[in-house]
């Protein structure tokens, strides 16, 4: 191994002009946990997040109030680093080739299903979403979840070695973000004893790996075998759809809608959803498996039907696209949940501990990872 001393590894993030939300998308939290890991391994000197935006680090509101590490440039980077992952951010190809004609290494890591995004994307006139610019990566790393969709996809198109690796999370974020929130929202923990179930749906609605199709469905049809039980079915990030005649069309199908115990919503944070306004959440993915709102109801014992096989046996699982399916696990968790919140709750600890960014097992495998950077160059 040519590695004579420890690294300073940086991770790149997007900073747009203005205010950002940490709740905007999953790719800052993951930027934000694998500094965590970084700063707990023991071959790193030092870890930093790498603006690639075009906004200003003392813009971007409260933001950067959660990063774990310093915000620098990209002329710091280059002068500074020995390792850069491009995750947030991308680089530019010139600016990578520099890099690496220095020494350095290059990572580009995916936590999407980019094949899926580009195909849609390509085909249906979109702003377009993963380049393939032609920048030199001394390694691609992904998720476990998009090894079927992806991992040929960016071998071939990328030119370089594709890993899966350990998705990662911790409650950190969530318990800082409660802390900030003060008493402007309840303990974010599921509260037992509810004759009625406020279901929530929280899909992201901007491409077809998470979308409230399916989850409506199943609500709809769990409603159909009891309609005693669902007070209400909220569907967030929808608002949008609600100009779609072919969307109101299916809703207007749904008895759940006929009946006025159905909303559609906006975007908001977790912990508005989960506790003020929903007991339970309903998903599904299509190739997509591994999500941190999964993490969220999880950590705070509330229910999740969900179509994930990633998940440890946790939660209430359903066939994939079979809302019949999905529709008997509604029913069941509410049938079950508060009788097994105990062990609901002790099941969830002992997967989210699997996902802790500090976790010895973690920290190795990102840092064999690393190591292999420059077994391999």
């Amino acid at each position: 191994m040519n590695q004579p001393r420890k690294l300073k590894v940086g991770v790149t993030l997007f900073i747009r002009p203005g205010h950002q939300s940490i709740w905007e998308n999953g790719i800052f939290q993951n930027c934000f946990f694998l500094i965590n890991l970084f700063q707990a391994s023991p071959l790193i000197e030092a870890a930093f997040l790498v603006n690639g935006g075009d906004g200003k680090p003392e813009e971007a509101g409260d933001f950067l109030t959660l990063a774990p590490a310093q915000v620098i440039d990209l002329n710091q980077a280059m002068a500074e680093l020995d390792v850069i992952i491009e995750l947030s951010a991308q680089l530019s190809p010139d600016w990578a080739r520099d890099f690496r004609s220095k020494g350095g290494r290059v990572v580009g890591m995916r936590v999407a299903n980019d094949y899926v995004i580009d195909i849609e994307r390509m085909m249906f006139g979109l702003p377009h979403g993963l380049l393939m610019s032609g920048t030199p990566y001394d390694a691609i790393w992904t998720l476990p979840a998009f090894e079927k969709t992806c991992l040929d996809y960016y071998k071939w198109g990328m030119r370089g070695p594709v890993a899966a690796m350990q998705h990662l999370w911790s409650p950190a974020i969530l318990e800082r973000a409660l802390a900030a929130a003060g008493g402007g929202v309840p303990s974010f923990a599921y509260e037992p004893g509810r004759k009625r179930w406020r279901l929530g749906i929280v899909e992201p609605n901007i491409c077809m790996v998470k979308t409230c199709h399916l989850p409506m469905l199943a609500c709809d049809g769990a409603h159909r075998q009891d309609a005693t039980f669902i007070e209400v079915m909220r569907v967030y990030n929808s608002l949008h759809l609600k100009e779609r005649p072919d969307f109101v069309a299916l809703a207007m199908g749904l008895d759940l809608v006929r009946h006025g115990i159905a909303s559609f919503e906006g975007r908001f944070p977790i912990y508005e959803v989960l506790g003020p306004q929903a007991e339970a959440i309903v998903s599904h993915s299509w190739e997509n498996e591994q999500n941190y709102v999964y993490y969220e109801a999880l950590y705070g014992g509330f229910p999740l039907i969900h179509n994930s096989g990633y998940l440890g046996g946790c939660g209430y699982r359903y066939e994939t696209f079979d809302p019949e399916s999905g529709a008997s696990a509604i029913t069941k968790a509410f049938a079950e949940h508060d009788e097994r919140l105990a062990d609901y709750r002790r099941d969830a600890r002992a997967f989210l501990a699997t996902l802790d960014p500090t976790r010895e097992a973690n920290v190795a495998s990102y840092g064999r990872a690393i190591v292999q950077l420059f077994e391999n160059p």
